[in-house]
């Protein structure tokens, strides 16, 4: 081990003034993380969790938003090419396109959902 010290210092003599302010850089930056993740994690634990589970609960009710939306638009779709099929005797071919009708309609609905929750949270 004493002899990979004295060859250390050797390279360090041999290191490119490139090397050596990327280490510096690499330095000052470890410590920049460090002093974050501190501060990060004092100011998290005061709040406790009930705002963090309040994130939670609105995420996850406008998540069963937007797949409700999205199913709900398959399934009235499919309903009514079934109802036309029924009614004017063309067996497979209103239902299936009624149902990508609405699933068009589904995503549609959910690609506007999702787009007017964003522009609220961006002119917050």
């Amino acid at each position: 081990m004493a002899q990979d010290t004295g060859h250390g210092e050797n390279g360090d003599r041999d290191r490119s003034p490139e090397e050596a302010a990327l280490s510096e850089r690499l330095g000052s930056l470890d410590q920049r993380l460090s002093e974050f993740r501190g501060r990060h994690i004092k100011t998290e634990q005061p709040t406790g969790d009930s705002g963090d589970g309040a994130a939670r609960a609105s995420a996850m009710a406008l998540g069963f938003r937007l797949s409700s939306e999205l199913v709900a638009g398959v399934v009235v779709g499919a309903g009514i090419g079934w109802g036309f099929d029924r009614l004017l005797s063309t067996s497979p071919f209103g239902f299936i396109v009624f149902m990508l009708l609405g699933f068009v309609a589904g995503v549609v609905n959910v690609v506007r959902t999702a787009g007017a929750g964003q522009n609220k949270r961006g002119d917050s």
